[in-house]
């Protein structure tokens, strides 16, 4: 029996829009599961459904075991009889309420015990001086930390987030993820936790679980998500990518850094190889054999800078690459590149560049 949270086979319209078509997933006790995919792919609809703020309608969820809602049987449990901590993008703190009693609301019998872990909750999340302050006072990561402990306080089965870091400031959001990611571990108990953010998903996640247009695209740990991508929706989530298109012709495709082997898709058919922007790498000069910092299998090309950018922690480049590997006077394309630090070339200066083969991926045409 799995400890946490299992949704089977779940279905929901609104009217006439079907806005989740048979999901499955679980969220187990003491990892943190993630809702990952854009804007109106069914996320919040699902976790709504697993707080009993909707009434499933079709497929069964279980918590603990028990079943909570079962669409067949048009039985939905109640939220507040559920065993649910629920946290929303916007906190709903009280203000007439110091954040000790904002913390403590939930709790139907609050013993000495719970009094005692109140306290070292808001030691613990840097809050002690703030036990008798009023939400007003706070800035946006202390009231995200308040809303946190009293989602946790009346020991929920399981804690549901929708976007919980996303009204925080990109400095503040690091630190606060940070700290929420440590304070959730300690806990132990099951999260599902809903977000747009890949990089969210990335750092906070034990399992991903990617949606689109109601569905379930993927299901897998970051490791797997991040690196074997089983589409290319899946693989752009996590930031813009080099496309090159053309027909598998010998079981391999035409690049500007060569032939990429296509050894799932028939020759004659149409078929399209995706590079990650950190996944080029890039040296100064036109090189002179091949670079001893490049993996032995790769193939490399020249190319020119036509824009760089400097973004802080990486250099964002614009360089202009022959199509056809080995045509340098033939039609160019422009490669869009990621670099780690400060890599600011003058426009036109000679480059090479090649690929990682971890961060390529190809898949069948659309």
């Amino acid at each position: 029996m799995t400890t946490g949270l299992v949704m089977e086979r779940i279905r929901h319209a609104f009217g006439p829009m079907e806005v989740l078509q048979d999901v499955s997933l679980v969220a187990e006790a003491g990892k943190l599961t993630c809702l990952l995919g854009p804007s109106g792919c069914g996320k919040t609809t699902l976790l709504r459904l697993a707080a009993g703020l909707e009434s499933v309608q079709g497929g069964r969820i279980l918590l603990q075991g028990h079943t909570v809602g079962n669409g067949a049987e048009k039985f939905s449990l109640p939220p507040e009889k559920r065993d649910i901590g629920l946290m929303f993008q916007d906190y709903a703190l009280f203000p007439h309420l110091s954040v000790f009693k904002n913390i403590a609301f939930g709790i139907k019998n609050l013993t000495a015990e719970r009094r005692e872990w109140i306290e070292a909750g808001l030691e613990r999340m840097g809050l002690a001086k703030h036990r008798n302050s009023y939400p007003h006072v706070l800035s946006g990561g202390q009231q995200q930390r308040v809303a946190l402990l009293r989602a946790l306080a009346p020991e929920p089965k399981i804690l549901l987030l929708d976007e919980p870091f996303s009204g925080l400031d990109v400095t503040r959001r690091a630190q606060v993820r940070e700290d929420t990611l440590n304070f959730l571990k300690e806990c132990g108990v099951a999260v599902l936790m809903v977000t747009h953010d890949p990089e969210e998903a990335m750092f906070m996640a034990d399992h991903i679980v990617v949606m689109k247009d109601g569905k379930v695209v993927q299901a897998g740990t970051p490791v797997q998500t991040y690196f074997h991508p089983v589409d290319a929706f899946v693989a752009e989530l996590f930031g813009p990518m080099n496309h090159f298109d053309g027909i598998v012709d010998k079981g391999a495709l035409q690049t500007p850094f060569g032939l990429f082997p296509i050894p799932a898709i028939p020759d004659g058919e149409q078929a399209k190889v995706l590079v990650r922007m950190e996944g080029i790498n890039v040296t100064m000069g036109n090189a002179d054999g091949h670079p001893e910092e490049m993996p032995k299998d790769c193939c490399y090309t020249t190319g020119k800078i036509e824009d760089a950018y400097l973004l802080g922690r990486s250099s964002h480049l614009h360089i202009r690459v022959p199509k056809n590997h080995g045509h340098p006077d033939g039609e160019k394309v422009l490669l869009h590149v990621r670099v780690s630090g400060v890599m600011k070339p003058e426009s036109g200066a000679t480059v090479t560049v090649w690929a990682d083969p971890k961060q390529a991926f190809v898949f069948a045409a659309d």
